[in-house]
């Protein structure tokens, strides 16, 4: 049995609530998943969109035609992990400006011991 940190570790991977976001309303090819996610490289879309599928998240049909046609799907267990992260998305875009304030005054924190240090 796997551990419970590598099932969190990939689900709360930098890319996988983008791909499952763009997933949750439908079959997606390549390329719409690409587009839809701002800065995932293709390298990086390809490896986690594997994982996904090894781990069930995601299924991958290949319709044979030139060029091969492959589209990607949520799976039962994909659709069901998409609500939770969804909250998740939800109160990092509702909280973004907290951690924001929080990182300014860790910032001013240490420049003030920095000064007093030398």
């Amino acid at each position: 049995m796997i551990p419970v940190h590598e099932v969190l570790a990939q689900i709360g991977g930098k890319w996988t609530i983008f791909i499952i976001q763009s997933l949750s309303n439908g079959p997606r090819r390549f390329s719409e998943i690409k587009r839809q996610i701002d800065g995932i490289s293709q390298k990086m879309l390809t490896s986690t969109l594997r994982d996904l599928e090894k781990d069930g998240f995601v299924t991958r049909k290949v319709t044979p035609s030139i060029p091969p046609r492959v589209d990607y799907e949520l799976t039962q267990m994909g659709s069901e992990l998409h609500l939770p992260l969804r909250t998740i998305g939800d109160w990092a875009h509702a909280n973004r400006h907290r951690v924001e304030a929080a990182r300014e005054e860790f910032a001013k924190r240490e420049a003030e011991a920095r000064s007093l240090a030398w």
